[in-house]
Order: structure tokens, then sequence, then C-alpha cells
């Protein structure tokens, strides 16, 4: 299945652009130009990743975040900015972001990025479906014991 990656950042020319050349790459891309709009589509779709501008008016990356992994807290988020603060990273982090690159990175590095938070997200899913049936099959057992 193919990675279903959500860019966010209120530069639409810088998201046009980072979206095609991650279509080329074989991604599944949906664009947002709000926290707000990035919000809804979360809670609406089961993205992987999600690829988060940090500086954006009204709602901005880390309250974005919050709710990003408040809704879906296997979703994966790279907060992305031009205006880098060690605090914004450490907050970003912190509430569950999984990594943080700096405007303008090489299209390279977000690449392994985003496919690194995708692994991840697809090995804590897995996690939980094994515990899943693990806890069926103990239950069956135990109910087979019984009766």
């Amino acid at each position: 299945m193919k990675t279903r990656v959500l860019l966010v950042d209120d530069d639409e020319l810088f998201v046009e652009n980072l979206a095609e050349r991650l279509a080329l790459r074989d991604y599944v891309v949906t664009t947002s130009f709000s926290g707000e709009d990035a919000i809804g589509k979360v809670r609406g779709f089961n993205f992987d990743v999600v690829v988060l501008d940090v500086k954006m008016p009204i709602v901005d990356g880390v309250e974005a975040l919050r709710e990003i992994k408040s809704a879906r807290p296997l979703t994966e988020v790279i907060m992305l900015t031009g205006h880098a603060t060690m605090e914004t990273g450490i907050e970003g982090m912190r509430l569950g972001a999984y990594d943080f690159l700096i405007k303008p990175c090489e299209t390279s590095d977000l690449v392994s990025k985003i496919n690194n938070a995708h692994s991840r997200k697809v090995e804590h899913e897995e996690r939980i479906r094994a515990a899943r049936v693990e806890r069926i099959v103990h239950a069956l057992s135990h109910a087979t014991v019984i009766g």
C-alpha cells in the first residue's frame, strides 16, 4: 500500500511543489494550507504521515500537532519550519512529533524521514493487531477450558 501523506503549510506554492515531488516518488499526497483544515482532514482520513509547518496563522503547527495526535495517535508527524528554534523542536517532540526538519530541506532528507515515520506507524499498528489477536486467542482458550 502506498504511503498516505498530508502536507500542511500556509505557503501554497511550497506545498504544491513539494506535493508534486512526493507524488513522483509514489506517495499518495493530500495538501492543506492551514492548521484548522489539516485537523479536519486528519479527523476524516487515516494518513500515515503528516508534514506540518510550525509557523502558520491562527492555528500554528504545535497546536495542530496536539489536535492531530489527539485524534490519531498513531499518525506520525514531521514538523517543518523555516523559523526553527530549539524550544519549538523540543515542544514538538514532547508532544509526539516523529522528527523536525528546517526549511529548506533536501527532498531526499524529507523522503527518508517520511519512510522511517511510516515504518514506525506500521510497526505500532502491527503490535496492536498482534495484541488483539493474542487477547482473543486467550479468551477463546479460556472459554474452551471452562465450557
